[in-house]
């Protein structure tokens, strides 16, 4: 996966940001909101833009745009650096190979511990019974 090249398909867009600020954040457009074109990406080939289609489904609208906003710092640049290393972690995330399970033995001692527990409760509600006297 090249960086570089999924860097250079970004594009940007700074808006006003919300919540209380005062005056500047009137004034100031600081919340960066980064825009990615999944289908027109030339940095990714179709197996790996599949599986991200499956793997950001729940981020992707539509047209498979995949859109993150950073608001956190007062700062544009500081914005839009967050905004960029969250994407390329996404990014990361959606392409890491899941690892195949391998499920565990149990061991002997523990299966044969159990059915001598068993035997014992067993006959434990037996005796618990009146005797048959024919």
């Amino acid at each position: 996966m090249d960086i570089e090249a999924l860097k250079s398909e970004l594009s940007y867009k700074y808006v006003r940001s919300s919540g209380s600020g005062g005056q500047n954040v009137n004034k100031v457009a600081s919340k960066a909101e980064l825009y990615f074109d999944l289908n027109n990406s030339q940095a990714l080939d179709d197996a790996k833009k599949q599986k991200l289609k499956e793997a950001l489904s729940n981020r992707l609208n539509k047209e498979d745009i995949l859109i993150l906003a950073c608001d956190e710092s007062r700062s544009q640049f500081r914005n839009k650096a967050l905004v960029t290393q969250r994407f390329l972690e996404l990014i990361e995330d959606g392409l890491k190979e899941e690892k195949e399970r391998i499920p565990t033995k149990i061991p002997k001692a523990v299966k044969k511990k159990r059915l001598v527990n068993k035997r014992k409760n067993a006959e434990k509600k037996a005796n618990r019974k009146p005797p048959d006297i024919d």
